[in-house]
C-alpha cells in the first residue's frame, strides 16, 4: 500500500461517501499530529503548526496554498502570529474523504519547525 504522501488526490464529486470508520482507522495513524474535529456536524482534520514569528507562518501558509492549488483541493487556513491552523475536509460531501488525509500528510511534509 502507498503511503498517503505518495498518493494523488482524485476528483471528488458530490454524492461520494465520506470515509468509513475503518478507513479512518487506516488513514489517521499516518497523520498522527492531526485531530478529527466536528464543526457544524461535519468531521474535519485539523492541526495547528507553530512558528517563531508571523513571517514564517505566512511563508508556510503560502506553501500549503501552492500544494492545494496543484492538487485542486483546498483547506481552511488561519494564519496568526506564530501559528497556522490548517483544516481539511471535502466541502462537496460535507465530511472527510481520502483526499483530506492525503493533503494532511502532504501538509506535514511542508512543515519545518
Amino acid at each position: 500500500m502507498n503511503t498517503l504522501t505518495q498518493m494523488k488526490c482524485v476528483a471528488c464529486r458530490g454524492g461520494e461517501p465520506v470515509v468509513t470508520d475503518a478507513e479512518i482507522a487506516e488513514y489517521h495513524p499516518q497523520v498522527p499530529g492531526w485531530q478529527i474535529v466536528e464543526v457544524d456536524a461535519i468531521k474535519r482534520l485539523q492541526r495547528v503548526f507553530k512558528f517563531r514569528n508571523f513571517a514564517e507562518a505566512l511563508a508556510f501558509t503560502n506553501k500549503v496554498g501552492e500544494v492545494a492549488e496543484a492538487e485542486d483541493h483546498h483547506p481552511a487556513l488561519l494564519t496568526e502570529w506564530g501559528k497556522v491552523t490548517v483544516t481539511w475536509w471535502t466541502h462537496k460531501i460535507k465530511g472527510l474523504h481520502r483526499n483530506d488525509f492525503i493533503m494532511a500528510a502532504k501538509t506535514d511534509r511542508l512543515y519545518e519547525p
